[in-house]
C-alpha cells in the first residue's frame, strides 16, 4: 500500500469513528503542525495548545474532507485556528512586542558567539519583523512543506502571484538577516 493509499484509509477510519485512524493521523502530523504554530508564535506552551485545538477540530470536521490535498486541508484549518487565536487574545500586538524584546536582547549580547540555537532564534526573530501575510507564506512553504500549487488554491491566489509574494518575503528576510549580523560584527 502506498502512502496515498495508507493515507485514504486512515481518513477513511477516522470518519468511521476510529480512534486508532486518529492516532495515526496524530502521529502523521503532530511534528509539522507543532512547527508551524511554533514559527508563528514562537512560543512552546502557545503552540501546544493550537496543536490540541487542531486536533479537536479535526475530529469534528473531518467529515467534511471529501478529496483533493489532505495536508492543504489541514493547513487550512491551521491557519485559521492560528488566526482566531490572534483576534480573540489580540495576540497580534504581544507577538511583535515579544519579537522585539527578543531582538533587543539579542543586540545586547554582540560580543557572544553565535550557536546554531542563537542563529535560530535570530531568524525567529526576523520573521517576526515580516508582515503576517508574508511571514505565513514563507512557513507554509518551508516549515510546513506545502508546495507552492498548495499555497495558492489554499490562498485563492494565481501560482504567479505566490511565487513573487515569496521571492520578494525571502529576500525582505535575507536583508534583515544580513543587517542583524552586521550589527553584531
Amino acid at each position: 500500500m502506498n502512502d496515498s493509499e495508507r493515507l485514504s484509509q486512515i481518513i477513511s477510519d477516522c470518519k468511521q469513528g476510529s480512534q486508532d485512524g486518529y492516532a495515526q493521523i496524530v502521529e502523521l502530523y503532530a511534528n509539522r503542525l507543532y512547527g508551524y504554530f511554533y514559527r508563528l508564535t514562537g512560543n512552546a506552551e502557545t503552540s501546544n495548545d493550537l496543536l490540541s485545538e487542531i486536533f479537536v477540530k479535526l475530529v469534528e470536521k473531518i467529515d467534511t474532507y471529501s478529496s483533493g490535498s489532505f495536508d492543504l486541508w489541514l493547513f487550512k484549518i491551521a491557519a485559521n485556528i492560528f488566526y482566531d487565536h490572534l483576534r480573540q487574545q489580540q495576540r497580534r500586538k504581544k507577538f511583535l512586542e515579544s519579537h522585539r524584546q527578543q531582538l533587543e536582547l539579542e543586540e545586547s549580547l554582540a560580543d557572544v558567539k553565535r550557536s546554531d540555537d542563537e542563529a535560530a532564534d535570530i531568524l525567529q526573530a526576523q520573521l517576526g519583523q515580516l508582515d503576517k501575510q508574508t511571514r505565513e507564506l514563507i512557513l507554509l512553504r518551508y516549515y510546513s512543506d506545502l508546495s507552492f500549487k498548495e499555497i495558492a488554491r489554499m490562498r485563492k491566489e494565481p501560482l504567479g502571484t505566490v511565487l513573487s509574494k515569496v521571492h520578494r518575503g525571502l529576500a525582505k528576510l535575507r536583508e534583515l538577516m544580513e543587517q542583524q549580523y552586521e550589527k553584531r560584527k
